[in-house]
């Protein structure tokens, strides 16, 4: 046990920290992008993608995830929004996202794989664009830079992908 005896020197205790910050700031580029989705294969293979054309990207693996992002300061020009996931899916996290005044204008460009048809989906979210999985790459592409403001820092990638659009 150390006694204090105010008679002595002070004693001063130091450690090396390495210097960190928690701030994230998006390269100048094409827009900062919130992806949500619970594959993650496809959360990794589309942040690679969209990363390598300019964009700053977010994951998040579920709409409780993505909630807690926003409402923890996280700001975004866009959502891209898988519709079945667990915990909460596209749905429940879009109601919510439109009920809070701080978030309901962060425009939403929906993927899904399940077999609703675009015009529903389209309706249902009151999304920008509904997009089918597997992802044309040009059409999302194309919504994404429609939603990000037409942003513009010179395409990195050669076109890939099919841009004929299946609904």
């Amino acid at each position: 046990m150390y006694n204090f005896d105010p008679t002595q020197p002070a004693i001063s205790v130091t450690e090396n920290r390495v210097s960190r910050t928690t701030l994230e700031v998006p390269p100048e580029g094409r827009g900062k992008v919130l992806l949500v989705d619970d594959d993650f294969a496809i959360l990794d293979g589309v942040s690679d993608f969209l990363e390598s054309e300019g964009y700053f990207v977010v994951p998040a693996s579920n709409g409780i995830d993505a909630l807690n992002q926003l409402r923890s300061g996280l700001r975004v020009d866009a959502i891209v929004l898988d519709v079945m996931m667990p915990i909460m899916d596209g749905w429940d996290f879009r109601a919510e996202q439109l009920a809070d005044p701080s978030l309901r204008e962060i425009p939403v460009v929906v993927i899904s794989a399940c077999g609703f048809a675009h015009d529903t989906l389209l309706h249902q979210f009151k999304a920008h664009e509904v997009l089918p999985k597997p992802l044309a790459v040009d059409d999302f592409l194309r919504a994404l830079h429609n939603v990000c403001g037409g942003r513009d820092s010179g395409s990195t990638s050669s076109p890939v992908g099919n841009s004929s659009r299946s609904h």
